[in-house]
């Protein structure tokens, strides 16, 4: 093991005795975290490094973004989970931690930050930094960590690598980079392709230059090899041989298999325990050995009661590490047991004990996430970063075989001063001409302020605005329909404002489902005058279920099973060619957008569904009224 340097300290943990600790700087190591903005090409560098360093056998198949293993970041084409593996260049041990690019997933981002020393910051050459690398790299900075900007997609069209490097230096000047930070090195690359130099004009057929600049710029972790063993949980898995395993760096001393160690709480609880098993990393493979050493990012086995942001200390000298701190959530959702008339009939796990199980069991992985108990034993209040932060655990929680119903997303307020605020985000769009007046009405409502607009060579704008949380809440789909798809957007939480007026997020009433039966042909030929339908001929239905959408700002009931009966003038199938408009099939994120406040999505593993919170019809109208006079008399 080289040694960069050495200082000799004496530490005396709580009357316990003296030991001398020797601090040094472990060459043989480079941690780094991959950090940008979502799409600039984070997971695909990956592969290349990895492919590059040989990890793999040259007749071996490897998929394309061979980190992405969970399905859903397959299906869309994001890094959800950071996970980490290590190569070897030139003797040393770089361990590489892919991050999510996406802002709802930033808490992923926040925790990794204290296993690594420096970061590769990915810039796409076209695109330049977006609300997510500002976010990313702020947290970067605040850790101390020097930085490696990887300009990449150089072989895109209209690249313009010199001008996204200016970019990038005035983000680092704008989020106070020390002097020693700003001086950052520069790698142009395309990862698609496996290549990299110093220079635009000067491209090596490798990703050497980029290896290079990790081992020259990025420091090796500082330790303290003789100490008592340190090591914070930043994440953990679960193995169907082994149990729960804990990853993370280990700050101070070493760990060896069986050896007894404390585990300390967030509280500072101490509860005795022992270490079966310890692994390093070597590409996507977890390496059993005796002994790990500080410096490295490793994983244990055997201490199956730890969470993230535990500490694991020595049995004789238990000292606990600064826990991992995240910022707060800024969205909530109810998830709470399906109480319909079709409630039970497709789900494995429909219980409100099988369902406040699941949800506290996600806590244990996912630090930015908040779950609570409400006063309604089958209901809990779940809070995350964003819409996307929270679809994505509905859908993961109904591929396994849940079933249960989600209120519409709110956004949680806070006091400050004794004054109400709410949180604010910065949205950058980018958009055709010919769309930037339609996009700035539609952020005019909902209480957007315009911060700035620039013209593009390919004829695009680039527009910033400061939006309230809630006036995005269900926008998504708006902004595609306005802009025929064309548009791109991207938001980054900024802060907390006070609160900006009433904003009105959907213009449309829905369709209601009258009776409960089986949607008829005829029926739905009916309704469809009324809007535009969610469901088709032969589905099964209930009074008080969301059918289709209102073409007016009001809510109509319609009967969909309705049937032409047999008279003495025709038979009941005369008229069976009646034209029926193809319904709209509602995807998950589009029905939780769709939803208002006096609504509820259905989940199960087969189906989405929409309802009312209340069915009756006759029951609806009377707390309506309620409210009205509610409102009144206040």
């Amino acid at each position: 093991m080289s040694v960069l340097r050495t200082m000799i300290v004496r530490l005396d943990l709580a009357g316990r005795g003296h030991f001398v600790c020797r601090c040094m700087r472990r060459n043989d190591i480079r941690n780094i975290a991959i950090i940008a903005h979502v799409d600039h090409g984070k997971t695909t560098l990956v592969d290349a490094l990895l492919k590059q360093s040989r990890i793999f056998r040259d007749n071996q198949h490897v998929a394309e973004r061979v980190m992405d293993s969970n399905d859903l970041e397959r299906e869309r084409g994001i890094t959800i989970l950071s996970k980490n593996t290590a190569v070897m260049y030139k003797g040393t041990k770089i361990n590489i931690v892919d991050t999510p690019g996406h802002a709802d997933f930033g808490g992923e981002v926040e925790r990794v930050m204290n296993m690594v020393e420096g970061v590769l910051l990915l810039v796409d050459a076209v695109d330049g930094p977006m609300p997510q690398t500002r976010f990313v790299l702020r947290k970067a900075l605040q850790a101390g960590h020097r930085a490696i900007v990887v300009v990449n997609k150089i072989d895109r069209p209209n690249a313009r690598p010199n001008h996204v490097m200016n970019e990038t230096f005035d983000l680092f000047v704008d989020l106070g980079a020390s002097d020693e930070q700003a001086e950052f090195a520069t790698i142009f690359a395309s990862a698609i392709s496996g290549v990299s130099g110093r220079s635009p004009l000067k491209i090596h057929d490798s990703l050497e230059p980029l290896f290079d600049a990790i081992i020259a710029q990025i420091p090796g972790p500082e330790v303290e090899l003789n100490g008592p063993p340190q090591f914070l949980v930043t994440s953990t898995i679960y193995d169907d041989y082994k149990g729960k395993i804990l990853i993370g760096r280990l700050r101070r001393g070493s760990l060896r298999k069986a050896q007894p160690i404390i585990r300390i709480a967030h509280d500072g609880t101490m509860t005795p325990g022992k270490v079966t098993q310890v692994f390093t990393f070597n590409g996507l493979d977890r390496n059993e050995v005796e002994v790990v050493d500080a410096g490295d990012i490793v994983a244990l086995a055997g201490v199956s009661d730890a969470g993230i942001g535990d500490t694991i200390a020595d049995a004789e000298f238990p000292e606990q590490l600064p826990p991992i701190a995240v910022e707060e959530p800024t969205v909530r959702m109810t998830f709470a047991v399906n109480n319909s008339p079709l409630g039970g009939r497709e789900g494995t796990h429909v219980t409100s004990r099988k369902l406040r199980e699941r949800l506290y069991q996600e806590t244990e992985h996912d630090v930015a996430l908040r779950v609570t108990d409400t006063d309604a034993a089958d209901a809990f209040a779940v809070s995350g970063r964003g819409e996307l932060h929270l679809t994505i655990l509905i859908e993961t929680m109904r591929r396994e075989g849940f079933e249960f119903q989600v209120s519409r997303p709110e956004v949680i307020y806070k006091e400050e001063d004794g004054q109400k605020v709410e949180p604010i985000e910065q949205v950058e769009i980018e958009v055709s001409e010919q769309y930037q007046g339609t996009v700035i009405e539609l952020m005019g409502q909902r209480k957007g302020i315009m911060r700035d607009m620039r013209y593009r060579d390919d004829g695009s704008v680039h527009i910033v605005f400061h939006v309230p949380t809630r006036g995005l809440l269900g926008f998504r789909q708006t902004f595609l329909t306005a802009t025929r798809g064309e548009g791109l957007m991207n938001s980054l939480f900024m802060g907390y404002e006070p609160l900006h007026g009433e904003i009105n997020t959907r213009a449309n009433g829905s369709l209601i489902a009258s009776e409960s039966g089986v949607a008829s042909g005829f029926g739905l030929y009916g309704a469809q005058e009324r809007g535009q339908l969610f469901i088709s001929a032969g589905q099964e239905v209930y009074e008080g279920m969301i059918v289709g959408q209102h073409i007016r700002d009001r809510d109509l009931e319609v009967n969909v099973c309705k049937r032409k009966h047999l008279t003495n003038m025709r038979s009941s199938g005369a008229d069976d060619a009646l034209r029926l408009e193809t319904p709209r099939n509602l995807s998950l994120d589009d029905a939780i957008e769709y939803i208002s406040d006096d609504e509820l999505v259905e989940i199960t593993p087969k189906s989405y569904r929409l309802r009312k919170k209340i069915l009756a019809q006759d029951e609806r109208k009377r707390d309506q009224k309620r409210r009205e006079m509610s409102m009144q008399g206040a």
